[in-house]
């Protein structure tokens, strides 16, 4: 085992500190870890580049990721449309970790179109309106997430798309043709994450879609490191805000990748 691996396992043992502000019970979770932070979590966030995929970022857009935590996947936008990102309008990284966005701040270096931005989720407003907004694996992770995804909306242009890919369980009853989770794993998963403050909530994934019902969505279960056999579920959602600003649409999710 990698010695980042030993570093990072042991603060998760230790868990989320309970006291202070959300930004001082980040900072002293991630601060310790954060150079350590993407190696660990490669094994564990599926999905990213997937969503990127999705919400299909074109020339001359502007960008917004809330949670960006080390901008790990500004490299996952550069694969996709090129080493500088000079076809992009702007990108903005926001988060509330300092380390984490140390670590955002060497890898923007020399993206004169990239801006990491400590804010918080919930209030931040960039400065014009956005083509595009997401969430990756930071949603479950924000205390006050409905007004998160409301505020997301707020910056989105219309016709502009938002993001989300994130640990979940299903609700006990999901709708046709969503996955449907025992309920072991609806209540272990919780429990497992809740101890380092990641919160997988049913309720998230039923919000997006009555937010968003022009939709694309796809469910899966992925890998845990160290525990082999172990899947935990995650899924992608993409959806379209209306013309008119008003969170209504046509299109049925669609649902693929299930594990």
């Amino acid at each position: 085992m990698a010695a980042g691996d030993v570093s990072v396992l042991l603060r998760l043992l230790r868990g989320q500190p309970r006291r202070g502000s959300h930004a001082e019970r980040l900072q002293a979770f991630y601060g310790p870890q954060a150079k350590h932070y993407d190696a660990f979590r490669e094994r564990l966030l599926h999905g990213r580049a997937e969503l990127l995929e999705l919400l299909g970022p074109r020339p001359g857009e502007t960008i917004v990721e809330l949670g960006a935590g080390t901008g790990r996947n500004l490299d996952l936008l550069r694969d996709l449309l090129g080493e500088d990102l000079a076809g992009l309008g702007r990108v903005d990284l926001v988060d509330l970790c300092p380390a984490l966005l140390e670590q955002a701040r060497r890898r923007a270096r020399g993206l004169p179109n990239v801006r990491v931005v400590e804010a918080d989720a919930v209030s931040y407003c960039p400065a014009s309106p956005a083509d595009l907004v997401y969430f990756s694996y930071s949603l479950t992770m924000i205390p006050d997430w409905e007004a998160a995804l409301g505020n997301a909306l707020a910056m989105l242009r219309p016709s502009g798309r938002l993001g989300v890919v994130d640990f979940y369980v299903s609700e006990a009853q999901p709708a046709p043709g969503l996955a449907r989770h025992g309920a072991l794993t609806r209540w272990f998963w919780p429990r497992w994450f809740g101890h380092d403050g990641v919160h997988p909530n049913a309720a998230h994934l039923a919000k997006l879609r009555r937010l968003l019902p022009a939709h694309e969505l796809r469910e899966g279960l992925a890998p845990v490191p160290y525990l082999p056999g172990v899947r935990v579920p995650y899924y992608i959602f993409v959806g379209r805000r209306t013309s008119d600003g008003a969170h209504r649409g046509g299109g049925a999710a669609s649902n693929a990748s299930r594990g």
